[in-house]
C-alpha cells in the first residue's frame, strides 16, 4: 500500500506519517522543507520537496498511490487566502483524478462551509467540495481547537506565567490534541474497507474554558498561571510583523471572531460519541507542554 502525505512537516502531518510508517506502508511525504523530516526518512519514508500548489509535482508524487492525506498548509504571504485554499485544493484534486487515487483523508474544521465570513472555516468548506468531485472516496475530518496552540506560548508561560488568547475567559472550546487527529487520519488512510464521501467531527474528550485550562496548568506547574484576553487587532499586528498580507490578517481575524462567538460554530456542533478523542488536556500538558517548559 502506498500512501502520500501532504504538509507532512506539520504537527498533524508528522503524526500521521509516523503511524503510517509504523504500519509498514510505503510512505511518501510532501513538504516545502524536507530537512525537517530527516528522522522519518531514516525510518523508511521518501520525502519530496513539493509545494501544495504545484499540480505537476503533486501528480508525479502521487503516481500509483492508494491514498492521499491532505491538509491545506498556512501561507502568510498569499495575496488572497481564499484563493490559496482553492488553488491548492484544485492541484490536489487534479492529482487524485489523474492517478485514480482511491481514498483521500482531508483535514477540515468543525463548521466547515457553514456560512461565509468565517475565515478559514469557510474556505475549508470549498476544499471539501473540490475533493468530493474527484470520484475518490473522501473523508473530511473536522477537528476542534488544537491543544498544541499552547506550545507557541511556552516562553510567555515561563517568563510571565500568563497565556494569551482572543477569547472570553468563560468561553469553552472543544480542545483536541493534534496527535489524536493524526491517529484518526492514519487509521482511515490504512483502511481500504470504507467508501463514500463523508465527514467526522473530532472534539477531544471535553470542552474547557480558558480559565479551566489555566487552572490545570497552574496545578501541574505548581504556580499560578494567569489569563489575559488580547484583542484580535493585536494578533493581526503580530501577523503583519511576520509577513502576513492584509488579506491574511483580515481573514484570520474573521476566524478568531467565529471561534470566540458564544453562539457560533462550536456551539452549533453536537458532541456525539464518535466525536470524542482520548487525549485529555492534563495528558497534553504532562506529555508535550511540560517537557518544553521544565
Amino acid at each position: 500500500m502506498k500512501i502520500v502525505i501532504a504538509a507532512a512537516s506539520g504537527n498533524i502531518g508528522r503524526r500521521t506519517a509516523e503511524k503510517v510508517i509504523q504500519a509498514g506502508a510505503e510512505t511518501v511525504l510532501l513538504a516545502r522543507h524536507p530537512e525537517k523530516l530527516a528522522d522519518l526518512v531514516e525510518r523508511g519514508a521518501t520525502v519530496k520537496q513539493i509545494s501544495s500548489d504545484d499540480p505537476q509535482g503533486l501528480s508525479e508524487a502521487t503516481q500509483n498511490a492508494d491514498a492521499l492525506f491532505w491538509l491545506t498548509p498556512p501561507k502568510l504571504d498569499t495575496p488572497s487566502l481564499s484563493n490559496w485554499y482553492i488553488q491548492t485544493a484544485m492541484a490536489g484534486a487534479t492529482a487524485v483524478r489523474e492517478n485514480g487515487i482511491k481514498r483521500v483523508v482531508n483535514i477540515s474544521s468543525i463548521g466547515a462551509g457553514a456560512k461565509p465570513n468565517l475565515g478559514t472555516v469557510s474556505f475549508v468548506g470549498d476544499v471539501e467540495s473540490i475533493f468530493n468531485q474527484t470520484g475518490a472516496n473522501v473523508l473530511h475530518l473536522r477537528p476542534g481547537y488544537f491543544m498544541e496552540n499552547f506550545l507557541s506560548q511556552v516562553k510567555l508561560i515561563q517568563q510571565d506565567h500568563t497565556v494569551y488568547f482572543p477569547y472570553a475567559s468563560d468561553h469553552d472550546l472543544p480542545w483536541i490534541s493534534t496527535d489524536d487527529i493524526g491517529d484518526e487520519a492514519a487509521k482511515y488512510l490504512l483502511d481500504d474497507r470504507w467508501a463514500g464521501k463523508w465527514t467526522r467531527n473530532l472534539m477531544g474528550p471535553e470542552n474547557l474554558t480558558i480559565l479551566e485550562t489555566t487552572a490545570i496548568l497552574s496545578q501541574l506547574l505548581d504556580c499560578p498561571i494567569e489569563y489575559v484576553q488580547v484583542t484580535i487587532e493585536s494578533i493581526q499586528q503580530q501577523l503583519a510583523s511576520i509577513g502576513a498580507t492584509p488579506d491574511v490578517q483580515k481573514e484570520l481575524g474573521k476566524l478568531f471572531i467565529a471561534l470566540g462567538d458564544p453562539d457560533g460554530i462550536y456551539y452549533a456542533t453536537a458532541r456525539t460519541h464518535e466525536a470524542v478523542t482520548p487525549t485529555t488536556f492534563e495528558q497534553f500538558v504532562k506529555n508535550k507542554l511540560l517537557p518544553n517548559i521544565c
